[in-house]
């Protein structure tokens, strides 16, 4: 079929960044930041963005929000590999950890406390199977 897959875990990272700072329904809310334009793939994973959920429960958040290093609830951090990039959520493990299975994503838990779910994005092909998981986490959020 396709003989060319995007592999480049640095591409994979931008691709998913990308869909999801597009999604204008479920996840419009969420918002990436800390991104390191300059990032080096490395094999145990480096940091490349967070990904963080814009409180909009009050205006006066948004406003005091402006240029604040952090604004917004974390969800989420995308670390780059050198050929595939790996998402750690860091709220909702469990529903990140189903909605991404369901999508036919490798997933694994993550020892630490808070206890974390690695959702495993191997080609730019599998960005959009990792939506779900987002969308999963972006509800548990809410509730």
């Amino acid at each position: 079929m396709v003989a060319d897959r995007t592999t480049d875990g640095v591409r994979i990272a931008q691709l998913l960044a990308s869909e999801l700072v597009g999604d204008g329904d479920a996840l419009a809310a969420v918002r990436v930041s800390d991104a390191d334009p300059d990032v080096e793939p490395t094999t145990q994973g480096t940091l490349a963005y967070r990904v963080r959920l814009e409180d909009s429960d009050d205006g006066e958040d948004g406003a005091g929000a402006e240029g604040s290093e952090g604004a917004g609830r974390p969800l989420a951090e995308v670390y780059v590999h050198p050929e595939r990039a790996h998402v750690e959520f860091v709220v909702a493990p469990d529903a990140a950890a189903t909605a991404a299975e369901d999508s036919g994503l490798r997933v694994r838990p993550k020892a630490v406390t808070p206890p974390r779910t690695v959702v495993f994005v191997e080609d730019g092909a599998q960005v959009k199977r990792v939506l779900p998981a987002f969308e999963a986490v972006v509800s548990s959020d809410a509730t």
